[in-house]
């Protein structure tokens, strides 16, 4: 049994292929095991993971072509996994040497962690860096987070891998067991990460080291890129999901978290001018239920920020907000969305028909 497995799901991408696993073998950690999941690839994927594995022992090639979706998948791959720490690696990203190294560290500086991510170096197709994806760091934060948007960066987990059997973990699923068995919800692509990761941050303590742990690359084959409106779909889905789970183990009013979510730095609209009778109730069960603290009280201030429709007093607000609370950019870029909305055409507001208390 190797310390860290690392799972890596495949479908045609032999462009960046290479790269990726190479980038897990130049680890400075050693013990691990690297299982390629191939998804039926037909441009020579397969072919080169095998001939990788030939060359390492420690790489693991196995063949799931009538998978049901990526969830399904990754599904598949969890089931092999025999370690302590379980580590995602895209097909189209770069680990840092570092990566293993620093996560077995965090976990042996605090055992009762269930996953760990980090920052991201954004790159595109060809390698040239475009930016920088900064990630929450404290658990309370990432918590209050994760019912507006996913505030872990999936390719940069690492699990604790015998914890997330005890909780029956699994891609596209539902973990908490609260919502009756008849309602709950598969998500088999897109955002089967989110729903995963959401319930961990709710279920026990996730974190992010406040360092980049992979060059997370940006291309026109991305499934998020290729797909955006069904993703920004199946994310506020989930999110009101997440909501109606967490408030039925809790045993708390159920909330819409719908308006105030910021999915791929959309705003979300449900034809009110002013949410803040929803933002009032959704305030009030989230402090009962995570307890308070000052990384709930800063994401909530940014959600009243959310609350109106009204584009002077949202600006104000939001003015307000970064002077006390500082820049963050994915929330400016929320906010200038909404303003600069008829300019775009719309291209960054979600129109949705009703609230969750309306059906």
């Amino acid at each position: 049994m190797a310390a860290i497995d690392v799972i890596l799901p495949v479908r045609n991408g032999i462009q960046f292929l290479g790269e990726a696993i190479s980038s897990v073998q130049k680890q400075t950690f050693s013990d691990w095991r690297l299982l390629v999941l191939d998804h039926g690839s037909v441009d020579g994927s397969l072919e080169l993971t095998q001939k990788c594995a030939e060359k390492d022992q420690r790489i693991e090639v196995f063949s799931s072509p009538n998978a049901d979706g990526i969830a399904e998948l990754r599904n598949f791959g969890l089931a092999r996994c025999d370690c302590r720490y379980l580590m995602v690696q895209d097909a189209d990203d770069i680990s840092f040497p570092y990566r293993m190294a620093e996560m077995i560290g965090a976990f042996d500086r605090d055992r009762n962690l269930l996953a760990i991510g980090g920052d991201g170096v954004l790159i595109d197709s060809t390698g040239v860096e475009t930016g920088y994806l900064k990630v929450l760091t404290d658990s309370r934060a990432i918590a209050a987070a994760t019912f507006f948007y996913n505030p872990l960066l999936h390719p940069a987990i690492t699990a604790n891998f015998p914890a997330l059997k005890r909780l029956g973990a699994a891609y596209g699923s539902d973990i908490f067991g609260s919502v009756p068995a008849g309602e709950r919800i598969t998500v088999k692509r897109l955002a089967e990460d989110y729903i995963l990761t959401g319930q961990l941050s709710l279920l026990g303590r996730c974190a992010n080291l406040p360092l980049p742990l992979i060059k997370y690359r940006r291309h026109g084959a991305s499934v998020g890129i290729a797909n955006p409106a069904e993703q920004v779909e199946y994310s506020l889905q989930i999110s009101r999901y997440l909501a109606r789970s967490f408030c039925l183990v809790k045993e708390l009013e159920i909330f819409d978290p719908g308006p105030f979510c910021n999915h791929a730095d959309h705003v979300f609209d449900f034809g009110l001018k002013d949410y803040s009778e929803q933002f009032a109730q959704m305030s009030a069960v989230l402090r009962n239920g995570l307890g308070t603290s000052d990384e709930l009280e800063r994401e909530l201030e940014f959600r009243w920020v959310l609350a109106t429709r009204n584009s002077g007093r949202m600006a104000g607000r939001y003015i307000n907000f970064q002077f006390n609370r500082g820049i963050v950019p994915s929330e400016r870029r929320t906010v200038r969305n909404w303003l600069l909305r008829r300019l775009r055409n719309g291209k960054y507001v979600y129109r949705g028909a009703r609230l969750e208390s309306d059906r």
